[in-house]
């Protein structure tokens, strides 16, 4: 094994290191003093292909690898009151931006479908005052258990054109494993109805290093999921966290999981799924969901305590935790928080963050980093720019250069999680270093 540039108290050897899905982390997020107006934050950025994102942080039950910004239950009142606060924090956020357009949005969380079909009706009213939902390509999480006919109905009618469903496993003994306590009766009861409202893609997630869990039950499955013709598929690998339900996994979990990543990437290559990155993998003809955002440089707005927002300069939030007391601490402020109109938790981008985040962003996608477009925003040449990190990764078969491109090979997509940290600036490993989860 290959040892990596990676933040303390990592095993450097391991391909697992973490899911990079965004750059910095939130663990690298500070309380920002002052604290800038968010009518200053977005006055000189770019508004015409934004993300808008709106989070849900409860679930009926927490997963024993889950390390989401979520709490398990809530009474009415305070549902009620989270979406009261969502309206007062979508109106401040509003008013600080003005004009603007968003190409796509989602629902995430915790478990959007949470919710009521009642309260799902409030969260699209609330996502309309700045988007037209019929118009843009809108996603929404769910689970086996709140995938009801009617919240599906309002979803649907309301204009969501993706369903993304964590199933992790068609054998109910590897769910009760990763103390996900369903059943795969009720998986497929959820799957049917989602099919039977109608949505235009339907992804299912499934994970891998499950204890128990072998190349014939990974195989048994994907092949479960694959019966729905799912336009889309996420594979994760199994990660076990600080403050999460599970214990520390032996060394041969690495080999195990590496094993059973590439079993189900080339039994879905066999089939002819296109593979987007080393998670997703999408069924031919089906397209890309018809959204013009481009992760790498247009901005986010994220409405709810878990949300982050992207500008240029700044990506910000609220308060981040994993405890489970603290998430509930951090719910109860954001509910009584009157003022939405200034950033309180962040991280400011200079121009060597800017650089990163656009490279780490790019490579772990299969199709790679457009040399002109970096050129063309930064004035500069990325593999001169990162040439240590990249030849290393070159050196290792993870990495090569085309005409246009740098990409990760098929072993560099395997190592994605071991790549995406060992890119991170030193600025950022010692934020995280100096983190204290809570």
């Amino acid at each position: 094994m290959t040892t990596l540039a990676l933040p303390q108290g990592s095993d450097r050897t391991s391909p697992y290191q973490g899911y990079v899905y965004a750059y910095p982390h939130k663990t690298a997020y500070r309380l920002l003093d002052p604290r800038p107006r968010l009518a200053d934050v977005w006055a000189t950025e770019p508004r015409d292909a934004l993300f808008l994102y709106l989070h849900v942080p409860f679930c009926e039950m927490r997963c024993g690898f889950c390390n989401l910004f979520t709490r398990t239950g809530a009474p009415e009142e305070l549902t009620t009151a989270y979406l009261d606060a969502l309206e007062r924090q979508a109106a401040a956020v509003g008013d600080a931006l003005g004009e603007a357009r968003f190409a796509t949005a989602a629902f995430g969380g915790g478990t959007p479908t949470y919710l009521t079909a009642a309260e799902l009706e409030r969260l699209c009213d609330l996502a309309c005052r700045f988007a037209d939902l019929g118009a843009v390509p809108l996603g929404v999480e769910t689970s086996p258990a709140t995938a009801t006919t009617d919240r599906l109905t309002v979803l649907a009618e309301r204009g969501t054109t993706r369903v993304s469903i964590g199933v992790q496993s068609f054998v109910d003994s590897e769910t009760r494993a990763a103390v996900r306590p369903q059943r795969r009766a009720e998986v497929e009861a959820a799957l049917d109805r989602i099919r039977a409202v109608g949505f235009e893609r339907l992804n299912i997630d499934l994970i891998y290093g499950i204890d128990g869990q072998t190349p014939a039950s990974w195989l048994y499955s994907l092949d479960a999921a694959l019966a729905w013709e799912p336009e889309e598929l996420y594979l994760y690998p199994l990660y076990v966290r600080p403050l999460t339900g599970l214990g520390r996994r032996p060394r041969e979990w690495d080999d195990q999981r590496l094993e059973l990543y590439r079993i189900g990437r080339d039994h879905l290559l066999g089939l002819g799924y296109e593979q987007v990155s080393m998670r997703m993998f999408r069924r031919p003809g089906t397209g890309a969901g018809g959204t013009e955002y481009c992760c790498q440089t247009d901005g986010m707005v994220g409405l709810g305590c878990g949300a982050r927002s992207y500008t240029r300069d700044l990506h910000y939030s609220f308060e981040y935790a994993v405890g489970a007391g603290q998430v509930r601490g951090i719910i109860d402020d954001y509910v009584r928080e009157q003022e939405f109109g200034f950033a309180r938790v962040g991280f400011e981008l200079d121009d060597d963050e800017r650089r990163r985040r656009h490279l780490i962003q790019s490579l772990l996608q299969a199709d790679g980093l457009e040399t002109a477009a970096y050129t063309r925003i930064f004035g500069t040449d990325a593999a001169a720019d990162f040439a240590a990190e990249l030849d290393g990764f070159a050196g290792l078969g993870w990495l090569e250069h085309e005409t246009g491109s740098i990409r990760l090979t098929a072993e560099g997509l395997a190592h994605s999680d071991a790549i995406g940290p060992a890119l991170f600036s030193p600025r950022v490993r010692a934020l995280m270093d100096s983190y204290e989860a809570r």
